[in-house]
């Protein structure tokens, strides 16, 4: 069964949407507003504690003043030095049961666990905006003059801030962190991992947020892109913007990070997923230049994986 390109062609698919020209400028220009913040957190107990572990919602002051929610896991009288993992989480949705995070802080792994600003958890969404705010977060920003007010531009930085806040704490070795995410959580993950070069391990599980001019191409109006093509449905019907729509996508296009990955990398892609497909999937590995794996789940879509939460896990356990 196969919904895109050949496997042949898809291990040599380079990705067909554009990269600005001043893309190394605006994420530079990102990572400067990061480095102006706090890593100054608040911790306040959950409600789940265990022998072994401690659970906290963790809150700090992200970029635009946004209040962002994270939960934190940790090994009780964890030693100095020891490993930890950023956890993100899917579209539209938070981050997660505890249940996992204890498993992982069971066995002496620190893990943070992002909320994306204005989705299913407890981060705030300050981010004010020129133009359409219709539906769905790719397009979020996308009429505003300024580049720098697209949605996704706020989390990924997020997730650098959220990653040296995990990199600050003493039960955590700067050095052995790192990053895993599922769908939009890997995206996030694989834009981390780009912008915060101490990340030494990443899994990304059918990342979104990649080579949008491809799944446009391939007419994937049910897909998590669908926003795109309600977006001109409604404000450009006649694709007078086409190109530069598309140009600033590319700001926010994972296939645009990969190059600047340092980290160990597992992949993992379902051949037949039609929310995420494959090619675009393939446009950013192709150019991670670190030593990577891919794991192809033949017969699997979008949807859950089997065996893949122990096959992260392994690698985590020794960062």
């Amino acid at each position: 069964m196969n919904i895109d390109m050949p496997l042949s062609e898809l291990k040599t698919y380079m990705g067909s949407s554009p990269k600005p020209e001043d893309f190394n400028e605006y994420w530079n220009r990102g990572l400067s507003d990061v480095g102006n913040l706090s890593l100054d957190y608040e911790l306040v107990f959950a409600d789940i504690q265990t022998d072994r572990v401690e659970c906290f919602h963790l809150y700090f002051t992200g970029v635009g003043g946004a209040k962002i929610h994270c939960k934190l896991v940790r090994p009780k009288n964890a030693p100095k030095n020891g490993p930890g993992v950023v956890m993100f989480h899917g579209y539209s949705v938070d981050s997660g049961d505890w249940l996992d995070k204890i498993a992982y802080a069971s066995n002496g792994i620190t893990v943070i666990a992002l909320d994306c600003r204005g989705q299913g958890g407890k981060s705030e969404d300050t981010l004010t905006v020129k133009g359409s705010t219709l539906r769905g977060h790719i397009i979020r920003g996308i009429d505003d003059p300024n580049p720098d007010n697209l949605y996704y531009r706020q989390v990924f930085l997020d997730t650098v801030q959220t990653a040296r806040i995990l990199m600050s704490m003493d039960s955590v070795d700067s050095d052995r962190v790192g990053v895993f995410g599922i769908s939009q959580g890997g995206a996030l993950a694989t834009a981390c991992a780009a912008l915060e070069p101490r990340i030494k391990e990443l899994v990304a599980v059918y990342p979104f947020l990649s080579d949008y001019k491809r799944v446009w191409d391939m007419d994937m109006n049910n897909s998590a892109y669908a926003e795109i093509a309600e977006y001109f449905r409604n404000f450009d019907p006649t694709h007078e913007r086409e190109d530069e729509i598309f140009n600033k996508l590319g700001y926010i296009d994972i296939q645009n990070f990969s190059e600047k990955i340092n980290a160990r990398t597992l992949w993992v892609t379902g051949m037949i997923d039609a929310v995420c497909p494959p090619s675009s999937q393939f446009a950013a590995y192709n150019k991670i230049q670190t030593k990577k794996e891919i794991i192809l789940y033949h017969e699997y879509a979008h949807e859950h994986l089997p065996h893949l939460s122990d096959k992260a896990f392994k690698r985590f356990l020794f960062l």
